[in-house]
């Protein structure tokens, strides 16, 4: 038997995404994600208290319905990691709920996630990087789409943008001058140098590109015109790597923590570093200084007179 939501909590939950997407600016394929966690959490109250849970019932949620919800989310084969995301999203939908039906969210809210490890970026060294974007312009036949792909990973590089924010790059961006203004997460602004090998790399691909440039229309095109889709780049990438024998996580993203992490090592400040990634918390950016701790121990330990 499929479980149905009361349509007044499927109401409070649109209402609460299109919040989400006019306030925040949340991006869509977050508010998908969200969707699809706070329906499983109403599903499982639905089904695990034997009854269509509205609005009042979802308002007398207490912490052994929480325990529950997380015990059964946990042994469907959850990780930690993964729980502590779909809480993040049910918590967020509960203060906002809460703040509208006038009832305390305290036993949602006061649930604690799972503890995880934060996976650290793994970013690729100098040489490497360089390695990967000279690799992946060779893995193409095609002229023009081996220079856009070049061109893209430069971006990404030395620039330290997001793929996303890459492709979306629109013709009325051009030409690229010093510096460019990126729309991030949440719709945050920042403005971005670029370098000039950056600069070559885009102009490069331009050139080669037998598509018009238009105003409205992506710069980085796929073989028939469209906007190039992300897998491809993800994919190229992957090849390039496992050419030169690099480790999996030798990805796309991964050239945006070598961005961060050698801007670092060269002296970079923090905060500069975390308005060019446009991370809206400080702590974020913070990951690369335990990457780069670990490089400096590194260092120390090969190059430290040991005495005995």
């Amino acid at each position: 038997m499929s479980i149905v939501i009361s349509p007044a909590a499927r109401d409070a939950l649109e209402g609460w995404l299109a919040a989400s997407r006019a306030l925040k600016g949340t991006a869509e394929n977050t508010l998908t994600a969200y969707r699809t966690d706070v329906v499983d959490f109403i599903t499982f109250m639905t089904e695990y208290k034997g009854d269509a849970q509205g609005l009042a019932p979802l308002s007398r949620i207490a912490v052994t319905d929480m325990r529950a919800w997380m015990a059964q989310t946990r042994s469907g084969g959850a990780s930690a990691r993964s729980l502590a995301r779909k809480l993040s999203a049910v918590k967020s939908f509960y203060r906002w709920l809460a703040e509208r039906e006038g009832f305390e969210p305290t036993a949602v809210l006061s649930t604690r996630a799972p503890k995880f490890e934060k996976k650290l970026p793994r970013p690729l060294n100098e040489d490497a990087a360089r390695a990967m974007i000279a690799t992946v312009g060779e893995q193409s036949q095609t002229g023009w789409v081996g220079a856009r792909d070049m061109a893209v990973v430069t971006l990404l590089y030395g620039c330290g943008l997001r793929i996303s924010e890459a492709l979306g790059l629109m013709g009325r961006d051009l030409p690229l001058g010093e510096a460019m203004r990126i729309v991030g997460k949440g719709g945050k602004e920042r403005v971005v140098p670029v370098l000039p090998v950056a600069r070559q790399a885009v102009a490069t691909y331009l050139k080669l590109c037998p598509f018009e440039t238009e105003t409205d229309k992506p710069v980085f095109r796929g073989v028939r015109g469209g906007a190039l889709n992300p897998r491809l780049v993800q994919k190229v990438t992957e090849q390039a790597r496992m050419q030169l024998g690099l480790p999996a996580t030798a990805t796309p993203h991964a050239m945006r923590h070598s961005f961060a992490t050698h801007l670092l090592s060269a002296g970079g400040d923090l905060r500069a570093i975390q308005e060019l990634l446009g991370h809206a918390s400080l702590s974020t950016t913070q990951a690369y200084t335990s990457v780069d701790t670990v490089h400096l121990m590194k260092v120390y330990e090969a190059t430290h007179p040991k005495s005995g």
